[in-house]
């Protein structure tokens, strides 16, 4: 039975060019078994089709830097649209599907796929940590079935860059490739909100209206006190709801709305670490370094390099 997966021969790693052109080609790399990309750069305006063949049950992340894509679903017959700085999460069940680019349009990519027996070494058998989630998802008869998107971010594409430029290392690159994935995961799972189902309502209620708040006011967000009363409950009850839900502090929700909204900037590399600082909440860079650093191993000077 032929596997999506199974490309890996003499080596652990490896890269085969399905498409090279003038400015245009697609790679695929095997890093392991159960991890595979695709380095995609098609810059000669014609419409074109990629066919996954899959026989395994997976999860498809795909970066979209620039221009737009289709991903068809040939169970469901449905179309997805993944547009320029958009990064999304795909899951599917056993199933070909098709990448379709537009006419006249130049389009950069990288798309990781990464399988279910791949996440299974990761499972904590909590079913609303995002791994738990995305493998029990896969093990199911879906098609091709949408689950996230969000904007590209600064520290998304740093990642990136380390996991296309560790082909050039001859020492120990699969391990190395393989870690920067990891890295990636981490990054890109913890932005989803994974809310348990058997919430009471009231419990979702307050939560959820705080959430809402916070996200137009994380800048300069209320106090407890002020917060509690917005969502019509009081500071004890707000912050062990808000908790059980999130899984984090209302401190530390707000934290990751800043950290997010600075990799945001930092991409847009339209201001300095001390204006960026200052543009999500922090009054100190020093401080906003040291939160930065400390929640994803590198500092925003760093990534404004890019």
């Amino acid at each position: 039975m032929d596997s999506f997966f199974f490309n890996i021969t003499d080596t652990s790693y490896k890269t085969t060019e399905l498409l090279k052109g003038k400015n245009t080609y697609v790679k695929r790399v095997d890093i392991s078994n159960g991890i595979v990309f695709f380095d995609i750069h098609i810059n000669d305006f014609r419409n074109r089709e990629i066919i996954f063949k899959n026989l395994d049950r997976m999860i498809i992340i795909p970066v979209v830097k620039k221009g737009s894509f289709k991903l068809y679903d040939n169970v469901e017959k449905t179309k997805y649209i993944s547009k320029e700085n958009s990064i999304s999460i795909y899951a599917s069940s056993r199933q070909n599907f098709t990448i379709t680019t537009q006419d006249n349009e130049e389009l950069n990519i990288f798309i990781l796929f990464i399988a279910d027996f791949f996440l299974k070494r990761y499972l904590s058998a909590n079913i609303n940590e995002p791994i738990d989630f995305l493998y029990h998802k896969i093990q199911k008869e879906i098609g091709c079935e949408f689950i996230d998107t969000q904007p590209i971010d600064a520290l998304s594409l740093y990642i990136i860059d380390k996991i296309i430029d560790s082909k050039a290392s001859q020492s120990m690159r699969s391990i190395t490739c393989e870690h920067n994935i990891l890295e990636f995961m981490i990054h890109r799972f913890r932005l989803l909100d994974m809310i348990d189902e058997q919430l009471e309502d009231y419990e979702l209620s307050i939560s959820k209206t705080a959430k809402n708040i916070l996200l137009r006011s994380f800048i300069s967000p209320p106090t407890i006190n002020v917060l509690a009363h917005l969502c019509a409950t009081n500071e004890s009850k707000l912050k062990k709801v808000f908790k059980k839900v999130y899984k984090t502090t209302v401190y530390g929700y707000i934290q990751k709305l800043r950290l997010e909204k600075a990799n945001l900037l930092l991409k847009e590399q339209r201001l300095n670490i001390g204006e960026i600082s200052k543009e999500v909440g922090y009054k100190h860079q020093g401080h906003f370094s040291k939160v930065f650093f400390q929640t994803y191993g590198v500092y925003p000077k760093d990534l404004l390099k890019q």
